[in-house]
């Protein structure tokens, strides 16, 4: 039989935990050899699917396969074909780099000495070399997170999941995490990704899907979701009140917000360019300066501020 082209299917999913419904109908496609940025604030139910999605957790209601392997119901041979790196680095903090590699390679039943070859090859692709010798417990923040998803990936799965794998990084170790998860994707991986950061699902992920209190609020990709949220914006900022008020007049209806305090107009630009270009001409004609320009594009915080009103993640 052919593989399909989806690898990852969650359809109706449904979780609850008592009264509390925590998943509500969550539904989910990632296709083969593509990354899936599962997106949302704490609570929202990321975690909880992802573990479903694994085999770690049950589940109430819907369908969960995983290359075609029914979650419920072949649960060993969906464990087979997947890795996974959670938010805390699940290593042997006594064992050095290279025995907790090694040890989780003979438990996966790999030879002694195939053990040995594929746990070299994971400190060189995750630059561990250096510190294979070392206990984990003295390994920085982001060392023990290539190491944990460097041991999920001892048996070479086909399908990984990431939850949340750069949260409580510095931005150094997040990029260098980037980069690795890039660089699994580029040799074929088919990756599901949670994350409360923004810019990593904009970075990484082929498609986005947003789930806020269980259930699915938008999907798409990170270009898809942005148009829907609108076009550019263009920011002139004044020096003086008298420029500000003269400007919001003259631009008229052209003027999506203004903000007297900060002295600030902000216009929607339909055809960016074009547009820009009628502004400032509508400024120079009435001999208007202003202090600042700027063009905002949508990003991904205007989405979820759109679709949910609230941050994605809250600053402590």
């Amino acid at each position: 039989m052919a593989k399909s082209d989806v690898v990852i299917k969650a359809k109706g999913l449904q979780k609850s935990y008592g009264k509390t419904e925590v998943l509500k109908g969550i539904d989910i496609e990632v296709k083969r050899g593509t990354m899936l940025a599962l997106l949302g604030p704490n609570g929202a139910g990321k975690t909880t699917t992802v573990r479903i999605l694994s085999t770690l957790l049950g589940f109430d209601k819907g369908t969960v396969t995983i290359e075609g392997h029914d979650v419920k119901h072949d649960a060993d041979a969906v464990r087979k074909v997947i890795g996974l790196t959670g938010q805390s680095a699940a290593v042997d903090e006594l064992l050095t780099g290279r025995e907790n590699l090694v040890m989780m390679g003979r438990l996966y039943r790999l030879t002694k000495d195939s053990a040995k070859a594929r746990a070299q090859e994971l400190l060189e692709e995750f630059d561990l070399v250096k510190a294979a010798e070392r206990p984990a417990k003295t390994y920085s923040g982001g060392m023990r997170r290539r190491l944990d998803l460097a041991v999920s990936l001892i048996a070479t799965p086909p399908v990984i999941f990431l939850d949340e794998p750069t949260t409580g990084l510095d931005p150094r170790s997040r990029i260098a995490m980037w980069e690795i998860i890039e660089g699994l994707k580029q040799k074929g991986s088919t990756i599901l990704l949670t994350t409360q950061y923004l810019e990593e699902a904009d970075q990484l992920a082929d498609q986005i899907v947003v789930i806020d209190g269980g259930k699915v609020i938008a999907k798409g990709t990170a270009k898809e979701l942005k148009a829907k949220v609108g076009k550019d914006r263009l920011e002139l900022t004044f020096a003086t009140d008298s420029s500000f008020k003269a400007a919001t007049k003259v631009l008229g209806t052209l003027v999506q917000e203004s903000d007297p305090d900060e002295k600030t107009v902000t216009v929607v630009l339909k055809d960016t360019n074009a547009d820009v270009r009628t502004v400032l001409d509508v400024l120079a004609k009435e001999k208007l300066k202003f202090d600042a320009m700027a063009v905002h594009k949508p990003t991904l915080d205007d989405v979820f501020l759109s679709l949910t009103g609230k941050q994605v993640k809250e600053e402590a």
